[in-house]
């Protein structure tokens, strides 16, 4: 795997935040954690019933779809189509970073997360806490910390007023990003959200 489809590496969180977030990833809740621009609800993406709550928490329909985010593309390769190497590249050229693409899905993607769409939101980011989440337990779901209709939480303080103390709280800093990422149709390369 070339370096360039891998987000950068570095320490930034505790052991003690790590072990509680994969503690509550493994017992199929809900953690919240920075991103890019906001703070992300996330949880693991092959757990169903995992997705079903968060999606409950936030008030969206399944229908909707949701992102995954990864450190590394090999850890989501298996969801997506392999496409030639001219359209694959319009990802690739803005990976690791704030770009989510709309990729042709794999039968092995789950519904709960595309929404029953042809197609999976994905983004290697390389937001550094986010970055150590996913090193450490794999992709995650990446969903705005909000409730349908509300603005996202931008602060670990928002995050706890709106959520209560059963939502584990990863720390660290939101990156500077003024707004949440740009997704775009990966076979098109047409921008669904700027």
């Amino acid at each position: 795997m070339s370096d360039d489809r891998r987000a950068p590496r570095g320490p930034q969180l505790s052991t003690i935040h790590l072990r509680k977030a994969a503690r509550a990833l493994r017992s199929g809740n809900l953690i919240a954690y920075p991103t890019e621009a906001v703070w992300g609800l996330g949880c693991d993406p092959n757990d169903e019933s995992a997705v079903m709550q968060l999606l409950a928490l936030k008030q969206r329909p399944v229908e909707k779809g949701l992102i995954v985010i990864a450190s590394d593309f090999a850890d989501i390769e298996h969801w997506l189509q392999p496409m030639n190497e001219k359209i694959e590249d319009r990802a690739f050229r803005t990976w690791p970073g704030p770009h989510t693409w709309l990729w042709p899905a794999t039968p092995e993607a789950p519904r709960w997360i595309t929404g029953g769409s042809s197609k999976i939101a994905v983004r290697i980011t390389r937001h550094p806490p986010a970055v150590e989440l996913c090193d450490q337990l794999g992709p995650l779901v990446s969903t705005s910390c909000n409730r349908a209709g509300q603005p996202p939480a931008k602060t670990a303080t928002h995050v706890r007023l709106s959520f209560g103390p059963e939502l584990v709280v990863v720390p660290g800093p939101v990156g500077r990003s003024p707004r949440p990422t740009t997704i775009r149709d990966l076979v098109s390369g047409r921008t669904v959200r700027a």
